[in-house]
């Protein structure tokens, strides 16, 4: 109940720590009532300050002047009411007055002009400077779009010398940018605004909005890595928040100019309420343009139909939402031109709504988006494909004659024109049996290019039978059921080793095409051929090595269900298949025909940890293909290299054969390449050779093309990684931002518990991290749950330590505690390896943080914490290689002396830090700088608590000196200025 004044302004305090939402805006409202009916105008000024700012920062424009107005009818009647904060911020905010007046249309440019005038009065009457006020001039001047008259408000502002009444630096940068890039100079608009992204400038809404306003200067500029991160940490910040409708619009349309028009709409699903937003119009109408941009691209690209976020309370598609955005945007550009007297609003929402793409292809973001990408994946490339049906199939079967990857997509337009109603067979390309055999056989090919066995298995039987029948093509016949044969060997993966397919069903191959071979082709030719001549359109020798080369793939997925201890006779076959088409290539001169056994023997060594081996072998391979002229083969190989290389931790060199395989299977229109996880080992190498920013790219591409395949899985793993070189990067919030993306509902439920969980845990401790405390305790609840089901008590243990510590951080207490107490119990029921530790850091973090929430009432509680903390260490056995008992002593001995301090116990706490030195002091060259900080902390307890200056200054000398000696010149200099400080206040 708010039945007195102390009551209303207890509430105000409590309201001012809330985030900056509907409620607090609400009781913001709610609380002017109250503190209306005391007779205490100093009560109302703080109840009216305190409502202006909720207005301020949600959105709501239309009513901030009039509370304002108020304030300063308070301020001349009642001047000794305001304190002198109070009466600063009464001047501060005479430029929210203009920007909120700027955002409503139906305010006379006149009324807001009159205010700037009011403002310069009160400001000279105060002695304040005139630079705000000129601030204040350009942004009317650029809201209105007179060209001329914007740069000459412009340049009045920016040459007068900042004052106590400027904006805050950052916000300053920010418009001296998004003046820049109104003009067209986006090189100098990111120069203004380095020192906001580097940090050197800040303020309670920055760099965030400025992320989202650089957004597109740096697309077209190509700066494509910055331009990912902005948008990453910058839209976390503006996600819904209805204060940012328009940087929530920019990062609408960043996601359709950067061809992510399903991140756009992800966008537009989880922003819904903005649509209803009326406040700050001028807002509005920046959120609806991005809009507009979005549904113009993807009504454009044929998507009209497609199901849309919209305003609550009906349906909508792309293209029943443009019309209605659009109406609403064109009501909105009218009332601001018509107030404005220019066409300037209007000239810039036409400029963005009739800007194209930026890039060619789909920026990769790093993102799970939570629904299916509403445009679909860069088709792939058919450039020089045949119109003519008959050099289309010939084109198609000479690049199948010498392994080339590009005959895939000709292939594919074959089938379609096979398939297509009305097809003749041209006689010229020979029986029509010998072309659907051709297709059944691609289809074989690309089901075991996905390692689907049994549909690969299905279509080569069936390819045989149509080789071998009408076609009479008997060597094509023999090479598909060579194929059928070995897959078997292929789908035997999850099998024990040397639980394989009889090797009986390859000899007899083996023996037919070597009688074959032998009658120098065999059986009745084709198109008037003789006994002794093989067929039109075989090549006898190539089909004769890949019977061989079946035998080398079963024996190397033999062998490799093995390894790494493959056995004698494996192995024995293995080497026999392998040598077998080495030698047979080298007889008939085709040293192409030995690159994939040399890929064999390789990942065979590979497997073993014979990485050297490895590697001899690819670059054999890569010779032989340099040799024979057909570099097609390299990219598989240089992928394997890289590898390879890896394991060798050779990163730089990694990354330049991985380079080079993605670039080669471009080239040669690989569309069977695994470009997605080759971008992702890519990512590995980068990040080990110290490139961060390249392995954000790669590992961005690779979880994208992941999804692209359906690889829930995969795609999840990518992003892990992804996460972690983003925190590597002092990138925590880009991180948290992609893990996020990860764990909402329709994403997690694709993805593998365990798999989950990880994240879930990254995830929690990411929000700990960036200090949001009570998303971060969430994530942990929700992980707990999950591992409590399973065996794994370790997790379990260390998952609920982890809650107990969040929980309390987010001043959740009662959940805290029962957390705290689960973990513990967990400990004392299994003491499992791996978990004194933990349990030991738990009991002390909760000590510290009983202290911080309950002051030197919580003393004792926090003592039990940390006497637990010793039992813990105690029943370890003294050999644990889970405990580093002479830390653990110190550790809680340490937080034990700050405890005490804090209860102004001084004469314990020193004695404890005593003991905490003591401790550190047993881990020799490790415990220095633990011990150092002990010894900082005593100094401070003597001199301070127990007004001892002296003993403390003696304490410092002698451990600047050991610091020195130890090399731990940092905390040396701090010591060394803790005991200049203590030197110069007994001098004082």
């Amino acid at each position: 109940m708010l039945e007195t004044p102390e009551a209303v302004l207890d509430a105000l305090r409590e309201n001012n720590d809330r985030p900056y939402n509907l409620h607090r805006t609400v009781t913001a409202e709610e609380l002017v009532d109250a503190a209306e009916q005391f007779e205490e105008p100093e009560l109302l000024v703080t109840a009216l300050l305190e409502l202006m700012s909720a207005y301020e920062y949600t959105g709501e424009h239309r009513k901030a002047p009039v509370v304002f107005a108020r304030v300063l009818k308070l301020k001349d009647d009642s001047p000794d009411a305001f304190s002198d904060w109070e009466a600063n911020q009464v001047l501060w905010r005479f430029k929210w007055v203009t920007t909120s007046l700027l955002q409503v249309p139906d305010v006379p440019l006149a009324a807001i002009r009159g205010w700037t005038d009011q403002m310069r009065d009160r400001y000279r009457e105060a002695g304040h400077g005139m630079q705000p006020v000129a601030a204040m001039r350009h942004r009317i001047a650029a809201h209105v779009g007179s060209e001329e008259a914007e740069r000459s408000a412009y340049d009045l502002w920016v040459t007068r010398p900042r004052e106590g009444m400027s904006d805050c630096e950052a916000c300053e940068t920010r418009h001296r940018a998004i003046h820049h890039v109104g003009i067209g100079d986006e090189r100098r608009a990111l120069d203004i605004w380095q020192p906001v992204f580097d940090g050197g400038q800040t303020c309670a809404e920055e760099p965030y909005v400025s992320q989202a306003h650089a957004l597109l200067p740096l697309l077209s500029l190509g700066r494509v890595d910055e331009a990912r991160s902005h948008h990453l940490s910058g839209y976390r910040y503006a996600r819904g928040k209805t204060g940012l409708a328009e940087e929530v619009g920019l990062h609408v349309e960043f996601s359709a100019l950067s061809r992510n028009e399903g991140r756009g709409l992800e966008i537009l699903a989880e922003n819904r309420a903005l649509f209803e937003t009326t406040g700050a119009p001028l807002s509005l109408l920046g959120f609806l343009t991005g809009v507009e941009v979005l549904l113009t691209r993807l009504v454009a690209d044929g998507y009209g139909t497609t199901t849309v976020a919209g305003p609550l309370g009906r349906g909508w598609t792309a293209q029943s939402l443009l019309a209605h955005v659009s109406g609403e945007a064109d009501t909105l550009v009218a009332a601001f031109d018509a107030r404005n007297g220019t066409t300037g609003v209007g000239d810039r929402r036409r400029e963005r709504v009739a800007r194209q793409a930026l890039l060619a292809e789909p920026l990769p973001l790093g993102l799970r988006t939570t629904r299916p990408d509403t445009v679909p994946a860069p088709p792939v490339s058919l450039r020089d494909i045949p119109d003519g049906f008959t050099e289309l199939v010939t084109r198609a079967r000479e690049m199948a004659a010498v392994g080339h990857p590009g005959d895939t997509a000709l292939w594919e337009r074959i089938a379609e024109r096979v398939a297509a109603e009305g097809y003749v067979h041209a006689p010229e390309l020979g029986p029509e049996a010998r072309l659907r055999a051709e297709l059944v056989e691609q289809r074989g090919f690309t089901a075991y290019e996905n390692e689907n066995w049994a549909e690969a298995n299905a279509a080569m039987t069936e390819a045989a039978d149509l080789f071998a029948g009408e076609a009479a093509l008997p060597w094509h016949a023999l090479a598909a059921r060579a194929r059928v044969t070995s897959f078997e060997w292929g789908d035997a993966g999850d099998r024990e080793a040397g639980d394989f397919p009889s090797w009986s069903v390859l000899d007899e191959l083996l023996g037919e095409a070597r009688e074959l071979l032998g009658k120098g082709g065999g059986g009745a030719g084709a198109e008037g051929t003789t006994d002794d001549t093989p067929p039109t359109g075989e090549n006898v020798t190539e089909k004769y090595l890949t019977v061989l080369h079946c035998r080398a793939f079963a024996a190397h997925a033999e062998a490799a269900a093995e390894a790494p201890d493959v056995s004698a006779p494996t192995r024995a076959r293995f080497d026999a298949a392998m040598e077998a088409v080495l030698s047979e290539a080298a007889r008939f001169g085709m040293p192409h025909l030995a690159v994939g056994v040399r890929r064999y023997t390789a990942d065979l060594a590979s497997r073993a940890g014979r990485a050297d081996e490895a590697a001899t072998e690819l670059r054999t391979a890569l010779e032989l293909v340099e040799t024979s002229g057909r570099p097609w083969r390299a990219p598989r190989l240089e992928a394997q290299l890289g590898q390879i290389l890896l394991q060798q931790d050779k990163p730089e060199e990694a990354t330049a054969a991985l380079r080079q395989a993605l670039a080669g299977a471009a080239r040669f229109d690989d569309t069977t390449f695994p470009v997605a996880f080759t971008y992702l080992l890519l990512g590995h190498a980068s990040s080990h050779a110290g490139d961060l920013p390249g392995a954000v790219r790669h590992l961005s591409e690779a979880a994208a093309r992941f999804d692209r395949e359906s690889d829930h899985n995969a795609a999840a793993e990518a992003r892990l990684q992804l996460a972690d070189v983003l925190g590597r990067s002092g990138q925590p919030a880009d991180a948290v931002a992609v893990l996020e993306s990860l764990v909402l509902d329709d994403a997690s439920a694709t993805v593998e518990e365990r798999l989950l969980a990880q994240i879930r845990l990254n995830l929690a401790r990411g929000l700990r991290e960036l200090e949001e405390h009570q998303a971060s305790a969430e994530q942990f609840v929700q992980l707990a749950e999950t591992v409590a089901a399973w065996e794994d008590r370790t997790t379990y243990t260390l998952v609920t330590a982890e809650s107990a510590i969040a929980l309390a951080r987010a001043d959740r207490w009662d959940a805290a505690r029962a957390a705290y107490e689960r973990a513990l119990l967990a400990h004392r029921d299994t003491r499992l390896p791996g978990q004194a530790g933990l349990i030991c850091e738990m009991a002390r973090e909760f000590a510290a943080l009983t202290m911080a929430a309950e002051g030197p009432d919580g003393i004792e509680t926090a003592l039990a914490r940390l006497a637990e903390a010793d039992e813990i260490r105690g029943a370890a056995a003294a050999d644990a290689e889970d405990l580093v008992h002479w830390y653990e002593a110190g550790a809680t001995a340490y937080q034990r002396a700050r405890a005490l301090a804090a209860a102004e116990r001084f004469p314990e706490a020193l004695a404890e830090m005593e003991r905490a030195i003591t401790a550190y002091e047993e881990g020799g060259e490790q415990g220095e700088t633990p011990r150092a900080e002990a010894t900082r902390v005593a100094a401070l307890i003597e001199a301070n608590g127990l007004n001892s200056p002296q003993a403390a200054i003696a304490r410092l000398d002698t451990a600047i000196i050991r610091c020195e000696k130890a090399g731990i010149q940092h905390a040396a200099q701090i010591l060394s200025a803790l005991r200049t400080d203590f030197a110069t206040q007994r001098e004082d």
